[in-house]
């Protein structure tokens, strides 16, 4: 081609348009109701696709394999969760339905990556009670982690139960002074002394999530308590003194007697970084009349002159058992308070 001459170049190009394949009609945001949705509650989730129980308590009762609805893509649904499916919710093989709600939730039990991330994990919802599950010996308690635990249970509103396993290596004495100190119900479980008479009637009609350190011994007494349940069991490291991950996720079991328990993966450790000094303090109501008269910030911690907590505990004006509790109360909070302090 020439450009001697004083034409445009390009001048006959006819620039191409492309054709709007969205469709000249909006997309609606009015979602569909769905009111053929049935209720279901999830009792496990595995790599996207969620296992849920519909008519629960039913002649009708199935077990029900779900995706999410694209609409729930940012929320997470965990075990625990009350939701709503349409679609397929036969429960044959092949079927799969569709998540499209979640209920509101009455608990959330959470935790974070240490204590310095205030971002939320949560473990699963609509627990009740929170039972702990703690080996005498072998893996070595570490109480630390148990306060912990309590610290995440008093935030979520659960009701912390402690069991101590292994007690035909180690009687447990601390571990059983600690439960009272706290006013938490305990109990024992060893292989001749199983635990689960007296611990099926505290987890009867209630949904209960057991957590504990790897090895403990909690998958076995989930395999107690849930006959048929099968639950992989691990050993403990002999060098190392740490358990064996077995449990990959959470699953939610239903108990003979009534009530579910749900058995979440063992865990070496516990963030706090998502929980408030106030939340710790409503587990203490018989302490609140001490720590309101202490000044504003006040760390309430064993060195703190200035703390009415603290002056009441060397005084000794608090009964024995009170003494006990404002201990109790100043090491959760010395745990939430201190970022930088690990486990025992």
């Amino acid at each position: 081609m020439s450009f001697d001459d004083d034409s445009e170049p390009y001048a006959d190009y006819v620039p191409r348009v492309r054709p709007d394949r969205r469709g000249s009609k909006p997309r609606s945001k009015v979602r569909p109701k769905h009111d053929n949705a049935v209720t279901g509650f999830i009792i496990a989730v595995d790599r996207g696709r969620y296992r849920a129980i519909v008519d629960q308590g039913e002649t009708t009762e199935r077990l029900v394999t779900c995706s999410r609805a694209s609409e729930l893509r940012r929320q997470a649904i965990v075990t625990g969760d009350f939701v709503d499916i349409v679609g397929d919710s036969s429960g044959q093989d092949g079927a799969l339905g569709r998540i499209v709600r979640i209920h509101p939730r009455t608990t959330v039990l959470r935790r974070s990556g240490d204590d310095t991330d205030t971002l939320e994990r949560i473990i699963v919802a609509n627990a009740d009670q929170l039972l702990m599950v703690v080996a005498a010996a072998n893996p070595e308690p570490r109480l630390r982690l148990i306060d912990r635990y309590i610290v995440a249970a008093l935030d979520a509103g659960l009701t912390p139960i402690l069991c101590i396993t292994k007690t035909d290596l180690d009687p447990g004495r601390e571990l059983r002074e600690y439960g009272a100190t706290l006013g938490i119900q305990t109990f024992t479980r060893s292989p001749s002394n199983p635990a689960t008479t007296e611990l099926a009637k505290a987890l009867r009609n209630h949904i209960s999530v057991a957590v504990g350190h790897s090895g403990v011994g909690k998958s076995t007494l989930v395999n107690e308590l849930v006959p048929g349940a099968e639950r992989a069991i691990g050993d403990v490291n002999q060098v190392t003194g740490r358990g064996r991950h077995t449990s990959s996720s959470s699953s939610a079991l239903l108990l003979p007697g009534g009530g579910w328990i749900i058995d979440t993966p063992g865990v070496r450790s516990f963030g706090l970084g998502h929980v408030s000094a106030d939340a710790i303090l409503q587990g203490f109501p018989e302490l609140l009349r001490f720590v309101e008269q202490c000044p504003k910030a006040c760390s309430h911690a064993t060195s703190s002159s200035e703390c009415f907590l603290t002056q009441a505990i060397e005084a000794e004006t608090l009964d024995p058992g009170l003494v006990a509790r404002a201990q109790s109360l100043q090491r959760l909070l010395a745990t939430v308070q201190d970022p930088h302090q690990t486990p025992e």
